[in-house]
């Protein structure tokens, strides 16, 4: 068995912005992501987060992002297996939107300990 050339870094790099960006037109949840994301950046530019909280923000966003696009790579996937009702197909799809959805829940619980004080003492 002949060993395969590996191709350069920059055309991996490549691939992935590929799956991101193909990610991000063709999934609405996607979408609402990275409005969410451009909301975080604003908030914490305005409230003058600290480096911590920037450093949990940035790290909960991308997780649920990376998570979206898994959850979007898992559907593909069962959808080019199968077009029949399968309850283990099923099963795969409704676990990798519910890794999203546990992902967004906790981002969201963490947002409003950083952020529900600071907008509280505006009003």
């Amino acid at each position: 068995m002949s060993k395969r050339k590996k191709e350069p870094l920059v055309k991996s790099f490549g691939y992935a912005f590929e799956g991101i960006f193909a990610c991000v037109k063709k999934e609405r949840n996607m979408k609402i992501h990275c409005c969410a994301a451009i909301l975080v950046v604003l908030a914490g530019i305005f409230f003058g987060i600290s480096a911590a909280e920037w450093c949990l923000c940035l790290t909960l966003f991308g997780l649920v992002m990376a998570l979206e696009m898994v959850n979007t790579a898992v559907e593909a996937v069962v959808d080019l297996v199968t077009e029949d009702r399968n309850p283990l197909a099923k099963l795969a799809k409704d676990a990798a939107a519910g890794a999203v959805l546990i992902a967004a829940i906790m981002a969201a619980i963490v947002g409003c300990m950083i952020f529900l004080p600071r907008v509280l003492s505006l009003v």
